[in-house]
């Protein structure tokens, strides 16, 4: 029963995910609205407004593979391909992947259409580094965003973190994502009666420990009970990122305590194994 009910409300919020991905555009009617009203309602409200936005038949990452490949084959280098890269780059594509994508199409559309398209994907990635392009290849393994980075608890993290709220009715609930290596400090959720929280694992691999007890290994699909007053930590294995899906329980009087951080050498005993 328990794994239904999980089920179903994993299910509903992937689909409220994929469902904000409906594509808005207003180009067409900003640049030919009185000029040529028709065509820009089909670019805006046909092509972009159902055509990409069907996200149940092809993700927008791949409606961007094939765009780029279908504009560079045609050695279309003016702004259109400029802003279907900069889209490609929004729907995940890494700076790595644009390179090997375009590699692949020179092949088979021709060297210089590559050398052309080139130019114009290092203007667009040009402030990427490897460490985005591994954050975009980790964002493709779940359904969850990784959000925005976490300022406001960072003092209570060592390593980056990011934070996305999910929701903020009936249930709270956050997808909190680390980097490897990224843990946060021993807390504890304080509560006179009820409280507590439920970790669920997303992607990559992780670490629960409370107080006294063996470290608990996270994968995906692991759900981790925290029971009120226990003092505990959560974060990322050493070579791996991670994300887990946070879930407040309610209770009386409830409070977070912030404590001391992990210390290296507790940490370095789990990266050990």
């Amino acid at each position: 029963m328990k794994k239904t009910i999980l089920f179903t409300l994993l299910t509903a919020m992937t689909i409220n995910v994929m469902a904000q991905q409906k594509i808005v555009q207003t180009a067409g009617r900003t640049q030919l609205g009185e000029f040529a009203p028709e065509f820009a309602h089909l670019n805006d409200d046909i092509l972009f407004g159902e055509v990409w936005s069907r996200n149940d038949l092809l993700s927008l990452r791949d409606r961007s593979l094939v765009t780029l490949t279908a504009l560079i084959s045609q050695g279309m280098t003016d702004s259109s391909l400029t802003f279907h890269l900069q889209e490609a780059k929004k729907n995940g594509i890494t700076r790595t992947e644009i390179a090997e994508i375009i590699t692949h199409i020179a092949f088979y559309a021709g060297w210089p259409k590559a050398w052309a398209a080139f130019r114009q994907a290092k203007e667009v990635w040009a402030d990427d580094t490897a460490a985005d392009d591994a954050k975009a290849r980790f964002q493709q393994e779940m359904i969850f965003p990784i959000g925005e980075p976490n300022t406001a608890y960072a003092r209570y993290f060592k390593g980056n973190s990011y934070l996305a709220r999910i929701s903020s009715e009936q249930v709270s609930i956050a997808n909190v994502t680390f980097e490897p290596g990224c843990r946060n400090n021993w807390h504890i959720h304080r509560a006179k009666k009820g409280g507590g929280q439920m970790l669920i694992g997303v992607a990559g691999r992780g670490w629960y420990q409370e107080e006294g007890k063996p470290a608990q290994e996270i994968l995906p699909g692991t759900v981790i009970h925290i029971p009120a007053n226990a003092k505990h930590w959560h974060g990322a294995a050493a070579n791996s990122w991670f994300a887990h899906l946070a879930f407040e329980v309610e209770g009386e009087n409830t409070s977070n305590e912030w404590l001391e951080p992990v210390t290296d050498d507790e940490y370095g005993k789990l990266c050990a194994k």
